[in-house]
């Protein structure tokens, strides 16, 4: 079956949360990259995001997340990601931060870490999703070795014949993915440079009094 395009507007967001509720996978921009998306409490739901993908399945996805407060619930906040969420939040930063005890997480979506990958994108379709159906997990719109998808026709040449709905907000956003941020240990450690620079980053930890080893 092909998917489903649909506007970025009010009325495609409705769409796209029935999508999500009834445990499909939607395609739906940020400001970033398009990613694919699927509710975290859908059953099979994320293994099928690494089939749509060919991702490998030992890799760990992120959540999209609506919010900082949706973060908390999800995962320990340590200083370095609270920091760094306060300061770039929403924005193209992805921090690594370790799971809540409270709060189990599927293997699948972290790798069987015991840490989880979140962000709070700068663009209202996805926290509008998060909002609705919760956390997101979510990875970017394209088959795996192949070049990020940066609008509704490419998403269709790479994977509309694999989801159900695509969320056409235009063109992406931003030609970087977001910048990911370890948080976990001692001293946080970038595992990706990405949209958010270097230096921003050294000054939100310096103002916070986080030590680091950034440079």
């Amino acid at each position: 079956m092909t998917a489903r395009v649909v506007p970025d507007d009010a009325a495609g967001r409705v769409a796209a949360i029935e999508v999500l509720e009834a445990g499909g996978i939607v395609a739906l921009p940020t400001d970033t990259v398009y990613g694919i998306a699927v509710a975290l409490d859908t059953p099979g739901g994320i293994e099928r995001l690494f089939e749509v993908k060919r991702r490998p399945p030992e890799r760990g996805i992120m959540l999209l997340l609506d919010d900082a407060a949706q973060a908390a619930r999800i995962a320990v906040m340590t200083p370095a990601a609270a920091a760094l969420a306060a300061a770039a939040w929403p924005g193209g930063l992805s921090v690594v931060a370790p799971q809540r005890p409270d709060r189990p997480l599927p293997d699948v979506l972290t790798g069987g870490a015991r840490t989880i990958g979140l962000r709070v994108p700068d663009h209202d379709a996805p926290r509008t999703l998060a909002r609705a159906v919760g956390p997101l997990p979510t990875t970017s719109a394209n088959v795996s070795g192949r070049p990020e998808a940066t609008d509704a026709a490419s998403i269709m040449v790479q994977l509309g014949e694999e989801i159900d709905l695509v969320l056409d907000g235009g063109p992406a956003g931003g030609s970087a993915p977001s910048t990911v941020v370890d948080c976990t240990g001692d001293r946080p450690a970038v595992l990706r440079q990405g949209a958010l620079a270097l230096a921003d980053l050294i000054a939100v930890l310096d103002r916070a009094g986080v030590r680091h080893d950034l440079r």
